[in-house]
C-alpha cells in the first residue's frame, strides 16, 4: 500500500510540476492527469472560482473530473466513486464537475507528500520543488458537505519552504435567514477547540452593489455595469455587523458599453459606427446602421457645402437653429444631465461637420462616394474654402490644405478608400472629443493621453485605442453621475484607467478597483443588505497562523455543487430580504504541517 501511495505522490508532482514550468510556453491552462481527472492552471489576475471566499493570491491548480462525454444522447457510465450529485444530475459538458471526497483526500495527500524533503522513497529531485496551491472541487458526499479541498505550501519571507497549509471548505443552502445563525461567540469556541488556542482576533468583510439598493435601484446601468463595494475592519463585535466608521472601502467597478439608457449612449453610437468602418476597411464588408436622419445623406452635405459658399460669397447666412442644436449636442456627446461633467465643443471645423451629418445618414457606400465627390468637386472649382483644425491627421484635411493654394492633387474615390477617408474624419474627431472631455474636468494632461490619440500607429490601431477611451469615459461617467464621486476620486480612478488601458488591450470584463473612504459611499449602504457577509477568527501569528472563516452570501458560492433549490426565485434576493434564502460557508485552515 505504501509503495502504490509513494509511486502515486511522485507521479503527481512531476505531473504538476511539468505544467507550471510550462505556464509560459502555451496558452492552454488545462492538463489532463490520469484517465478521469483534469487539472486547471489559474493564473495569477485572472478569475478564480475561488474568489468567493478565499483572498489568496498568485498561481494555483485546480483538479476536477474531466468532462462527461455526450455521445449520441447517451451519458458515458459514471465510475464507481463518483458522487452522488452528479448521478443525480446530467451536467453540462463544459461545465465544472466534482471529484468524491474520497479520492480529493487521496490526491491531496500524495501533494503534500510529495513536498516532504524527507521523502527520499519517492525518488523526487533535490531541493524538492515548491508548486503553487492546489484545490480539489469535491461533491459534497460526506456528512460535512466539503465542496472543496485545499493545499497551500506555506513560504517565509526570503521565500524558504517551511510546510502546508490545508484548508477545508463546506457549505449549507439554501437556508432561511429566519433560521438561527451561530453566534459570534459560539464561532470562536467552534475555532478554539479546533487550534487549541486562547487568543483569537476577528476581520470582517461585507459587500454591497449599489446598484441594487433601493437608493439608485431603478439606475440606468444596472443591467449591464457592475459596481460593487467591499468593506474590511478589525475587531467584527456579531453577525452581520453593518461596516463601522473605521473600515477600509474600496469600489469594483466593471461597466459595459451600450446601455440604451446611458447618458453616454449617444456617443457610444458614434463610436459604433466609427467601430463599424474600420471592420469594413478590414473585412471589404460595411454593415450600416439604420439612419439617424430622414434627408439623404447627400442633401445634408449639400446643405453644410451651400451654407460655406454662401459665407465666402458674403451672405450672412446660418445654419438654421435645429440643426446648431443637433451639432451641439453630438459633439458635446453626453446627455443634458451630464453636461455638469462633459464640456462642450464649439469649435467643429468642416471635416467634423461633414462627418456629423454623414454618419447619421449614409446608408451604403453609393452614399459616401457620392458626398465626398460633392466635397472634392467644390474644392476644386473654388466654391469653398472651409477651415480645419491645426494639426488634423485626415486625408480630407490634407485635400483642404492643398485647395487653399490651388494645388489639389487628384483624388481617387474608387475601392476601400472613400471608407478610408471617412474613418479618418471620425477618427480625428472623436479623438478631440474624448480628449476635451478629459481635459476640462481636469482629469489628465494632454501628455499622459498621448498614447491613445498618437497618429504614428496603422489606422485599426488608433480605432482600438479609441474604443479604449470610451471605456475610460463610460466608467468616469458612471461614477461621476450615480455615485457623485468628486474630483478627489475621479482624478485617480482615471490615471488607474490610463495606466491599465497603456498596458493591456481594451475589455469591458476589467473590474476596476478604486480605494475610497467609508463616508464616501455610506448614503448607499446604511438601508440595504449585503451580497456577502464574512468573519475571519484568526489565531497565532506568522507562520502559524491558523483561521476559521464563516459567510453569509444570497448566491450560490460554489459552482460546482448541486443545491436543493427552494420555490423561489433567487435572481434578486440580499441579505435581509423578508424572503431570502442564504448559502453558508464554512473554510477552516487546519494547522500546518511543518517539514523539519
Amino acid at each position: 500500500m505504501w509503495e502504490a501511495r509513494h509511486r502515486a505522490a511522485g507521479e503527481l508532482h512531476r505531473f504538476l510540476r511539468s505544467a507550471w514550468e510550462k505556464k509560459e510556453e502555451t496558452s492552454d491552462v488545462v492538463f489532463l492527469f490520469e484517465n478521469e481527472i483534469q487539472v486547471q492552471m489559474i493564473r495569477e489576475g485572472h478569475k478564480s472560482p475561488l474568489d468567493t471566499f478565499w483572498n489568496g493570491q498568485g498561481v494555483l491548480f485546480i483538479a476536477e473530473k474531466k468532462p462527461v462525454k455526450i455521445e449520441n444522447g447517451e451519458q458515458e457510465e459514471p465510475s464507481a466513486d463518483e458522487s452522488h450529485a452528479l448521478q443525480n444530475s446530467l451536467q453540462e459538458i463544459s461545465g465544472p464537475i466534482p471529484l468524491s471526497v474520497h479520492k480529493a483526500r487521496q490526491l491531496l495527500s500524495s501533494y503534500i507528500m510529495a513536498h516532504n524533503p524527507n521523502m527520499d522513497q519517492l525518488s523526487i529531485k533535490k531541493p524538492v520543488a515548491v508548486l503553487p496551491p492546489l484545490w480539489v472541487r469535491c461533491d459534497s458526499s460526506d456528512p460535512e458537505g466539503t465542496c472543496w479541498l485545499g493545499a497551500e505550501p506555506i513560504k517565509t519571507s526570503i521565500n524558504k519552504f517551511t510546510g502546508i497549509n490545508t484548508h477545508v471548505v463546506s457549505c449549507k443552502g439554501p437556508m432561511s435567514e429566519k433560521l438561527p445563525f451561530a453566534s459570534l461567540e459560539d464561532l470562536k469556541r467552534i475555532h478554539k477547540g479546533q487550534h487549541h488556542s486562547s487568543v483569537t482576533m476577528t476581520k470582517g468583510f461585507a459587500q454591497y452593489d449599489l446598484f441594487g439598493s433601493t437608493t439608485v435601484e431603478n439606475s440606468i446601468i444596472e443591467s449591464q455595469s457592475n459596481v460593487l463595494v467591499d468593506f474590511m475592519w478589525n475587531m467584527v463585535d456579531k453577525i452581520l455587523q453593518k461596516p463601522p466608521s473605521s473600515s477600509t472601502a474600496a469600489l469594483n467597478i466593471q461597466v459595459e458599453s451600450g446601455d440604451q439608457r446611458s447618458p453616454v449612449y449617444q456617443v457610444y453610437r458614434e463610436l459604433d459606427f466609427l467601430l463599424a468602418l474600420a471592420k469594413g476597411l478590414k473585412t471589404g464588408v460595411t454593415g450600416w446602421p439604420e439612419p439617424l436622419e430622414t434627408r439623404s445623406a447627400v442633401d445634408l452635405v449639400q446643405e453644410l457645402l451651400n451654407d460655406l459658399k454662401s459665407k465666402l460669397d458674403g451672405v450672412n447666412n446660418t445654419v438654421n437653429t435645429n440643426e446648431a442644436e443637433n451639432l451641439k449636442g453630438d459633439v458635446a456627446a453626453v446627455e443634458r444631465d451630464v453636461q455638469a461633467f462633459s464640456t462642450e465643443r464649439g469649435d467643429l471645423d468642416f471635416t467634423e461637420q461633414l462627418w456629423c451629418r454623414m454618419r447619421k445618414s449614409v446608408t451604403s457606400y453609393q452614399d459616401v462616394v457620392d458626398c465626398f465627390t460633392l466635397v472634392i468637386q467644390s474644392l476644386k472649382h473654388g466654391d469653398v474654402q472651409p477651415w480645419i483644425h491645426r494639426g488634423s491627421s485626415s486625408s480630407l484635411s490634407r485635400i483642404i490644405q492643398q485647395s487653399y493654394s490651388g494645388t489639389m492633387e487628384p483624388v481617387s474615390l474608387t475601392g476601400l478608400a472613400p471608407i478610408r477617408m471617412l474613418l479618418e474624419i471620425g477618427l480625428d474627431k472623436m479623438k478631440k472629443d474624448y480628449i476635451n472631455c478629459f481635459i476640462g474636468q481636469e482629469l489628465a494632461t494632454l501628455n499622459y493621453l498621448d498614447y491613445f490619440i498618437s497618429t504614428s500607429v496603422d489606422l485599426q490601431e488608433q480605432v482600438h485605442r479609441v474604443r479604449k477611451l470610451h471605456h475610460m469615459l463610460e466608467i468616469v461617467v458612471v461614477c461621476s453621475v450615480f455615485l457623485s464621486l468628486g474630483h478627489e476620486n475621479l482624478f485617480p480612478l482615471t490615471q488607474s484607467c490610463i495606466k491599465y488601458y497603456k498596458e493591456n488591450p481594451w475589455n469591458e470584463k476589467h473590474v476596476f478597483q478604486l480605494p475610497v473612504r467609508q463616508s464616501v459611499v455610506s448614503s448607499f449602504y446604511q438601508h440595504a443588505h449585503p451580497q456577502t457577509w464574512r468573519v475571519e477568527i484568526i489565531s497565532g501569528h506568522g507562520q502559524n497562523e491558523v483561521k476559521t472563516i464563516w459567510q453569509l452570501s444570497s448566491k450560490p458560492p460554489m459552482d460546482h455543487v448541486v443545491f436543493d433549490m427552494p420555490d423561489v426565485t433567487m435572481e434578486n434576493t440580499v441579505i435581509g430580504d423578508s424572503d431570502e434564502t442564504l448559502y453558508c460557508t464554512t473554510l477552516v485552515t487546519c494547522s500546518q504541517l511543518h517539514f523539519t
